[in-house]
């Protein structure tokens, strides 16, 4: 399926790894981003994909791993991905922010060291933009600051995780409190947007994990624990 087109009501289901008669009822009653087209549902892809995102805080580990494997089947990437796009180049532990805005700049400056940002200004403007429309925080402290779409070849060579961590919680929106847990997410296509979030929050679900990396006292110790991480949620993953 090519996440530009439109999908019909199965194509979601699977995409979603759902029901199709729960998600025909939920379109039904207007929750669902979709429209009918000649007496079917018809979804686009980026909506699907925002509405998504902004469940994501509510899902379980086994809702998320559903959600890993629907998006996988538009892009193929079953092994490590978050510590594969996430470098220690483009890490900083910690970051020398103190506000919203100046933690979107700085994380921008980190994703820039994989030489795959083109356009940073492009960039900071998506994720500001998609900050905007509903804040990416999570809940215990942490965020996904993200642009709402995937990038274009002009701004983005290949997808790129960067990660910082703030001395002190900074106010992220969406009455989710302080954040100081930031995971900037860039993609140039939106299966791996998608599967990227996904695995990212069930790695957030691991018991003690947080604590860990709040502890953690420099780059290197901070990447060994996400790479466990993410190989202890690879093992769980559905299949």
């Amino acid at each position: 399926m090519d996440m530009h087109d439109s999908m019909d009501i199965d194509q979601l289901a699977n995409y979603l790894q759902r029901d199709a008669r729960e998600l025909g009822k939920m379109a039904d009653r207007g929750r669902l981003p979709g429209q009918k087209v000649a007496g079917q549902w018809r979804f686009a892809p980026a909506e699907i994909n925002h509405w998504v995102e902004t469940q994501l805080k509510d899902y379980s580990d086994k809702e998320l791993a559903a959600l890993e494997v629907g998006a996988r089947r538009g892009k193929s990437c079953s092994g490590l991905l978050v510590t594969k796009l996430l470098t220690p180049a483009t890490m900083a532990v910690p970051i020398a922010a103190s506000t919203k805005p100046s933690v979107l700049k700085q994380l921008v400056v980190l994703a820039e060291q994989s030489w795959q940002v083109y356009d940073p200004e492009a960039l900071l403007d998506a994720i500001r933009q998609r900050e905007n429309l509903h804040s990416t925080a999570m809940d215990r402290g942490v965020a996904f600051p993200h642009p709402r779409r995937a990038l274009p070849s002009t701004v983005l060579g290949e997808s790129v995780i960067a990660y910082g961590r703030t001395p002190r919680g900074v106010p992220f929106g969406s009455g989710s409190g302080l954040a100081d847990v930031f995971f900037l997410v860039a993609c140039t296509d939106q299966p791996t947007h998608m599967q990227v979030l996904a695995r990212l929050s069930r790695m957030m679900l691991r018991p003690g994990l947080l604590e860990k990396l709040r502890a953690a006292e420099d780059v290197a110790e901070t990447y060994q624990l996400l790479a466990e991480a993410e190989k202890a949620a690879l093992e769980e993953v559905l299949p």
